[in-house]
């Protein structure tokens, strides 16, 4: 079973935003700091899109097919979790945390997991498949605590 200790580092994060706790005490009575938070400016695909779908020819006289666009959004989405395993590196590399908690949507954390650098996840204890960050800081403490629990 994982644990909390002092200092871990928890971050909790979506495809849009994360936010980067410190836990100032222990797994009994966990106590998280907000240290720093990082946020994604992702207007929606139809905000980024230049131009309407493109067609090609297709077999037969006259028929035209429809080609799929680039989603802009999702692209954004995948580039963040990039750029967050980017920064956990950087911390990891300047020895700001031995211990490492992520909540992450699954799909957040499949990115984070094919991104993040061996340094990292040598200090990952644990991965939680939740959503968290619209919830506060006090309800996170406890949903981080009760998932240890079970895991």
């Amino acid at each position: 079973m994982a644990k909390l200790r002092q200092n871990t580092l928890v971050v909790v994060t979506d495809s849009e935003k994360a936010l980067f706790l410190r836990n100032l005490t222990d797994h009994e009575d966990p106590n998280f700091e907000v240290e720093d938070q990082e946020e994604q400016d992702n207007p929606s695909d139809a905000e980024q899109s230049a131009n309407r779908r493109g067609r090609m020819p297709d077999t037969g006289e006259g028929h035209r097919s429809a080609m799929d666009d680039t989603d802009w959004h999702e692209l954004a989405k995948e580039r963040f979790a990039k750029d967050l395993s980017d920064i956990l590196y950087k911390e990891a590399h300047a020895g700001n945390f031995d211990h490492l908690v992520i909540a992450a949507s699954p799909q957040v954390l499949g990115v984070l997991r094919e991104e993040m650098h061996s340094e990292v996840l040598d200090r990952l204890v644990a991965d939680i498949p939740k959503t968290l960050t619209n919830h506060p800081v006090d309800e996170i403490e406890k949903i981080v605590k009760a998932e240890l629990d079970n895991s």
